[in-house]
């Protein structure tokens, strides 16, 4: 199977529920759609520094991560951030990678939203169909 992209739209999660609660316009809601390299050893949402300072999201810790090139670091966790697939959203922290070239959507996002890679067409699915997820 080759390298899966995949179009997400990512949202400031903060600044959805403040457009909820009257206190930002929704069109002043922070975000960005990117092309995502799905990443299925990845645990979380991978961003770089300047996507993070485009949404405005803040610094909610730092977490250890492996890079595909043997790099091992503490990296900042920012968020949260909503993730945006389709008609499928979830929310998480991302993984800041200061100066990483590509978004990749990892497991937990991945699986939050009921998607899997297709290996055949080489594209994300939906895991039980396409149809819209309900949250219990």
């Amino acid at each position: 199977m080759g390298i899966v992209y995949t179009e997400i739209t990512l949202k400031n999660a903060i600044d959805k529920g403040m457009a909820k609660s009257g206190m930002l316009k929704e069109h002043e809601i922070r975000q960005t759609t990117v092309q995502a390299m799905v990443d299925t050893g990845a645990w979380t949402l991978a961003i770089n520094e300047a996507i993070r300072e485009k949404l405005g999201l803040s610094i909610q810790g730092k977490a250890p991560a492996t890079l595909a090139n043997g790099t091992r670091a503490m990296y900042k966790l920012a968020g949260p951030v909503e993730v945006i697939w389709k008609n499928r959203r979830t929310s998480c922290d991302a993984l800041v990678i200061p100066d990483a070239n590509e978004t990749l959507l990892g497991a937990i996002p991945l699986e939050a939203m009921d998607l899997m890679v297709h290996p055949l067409a080489e594209e994300v699915v939906g895991a039980h169909g396409e149809q819209e997820m309900h949250r219990l």
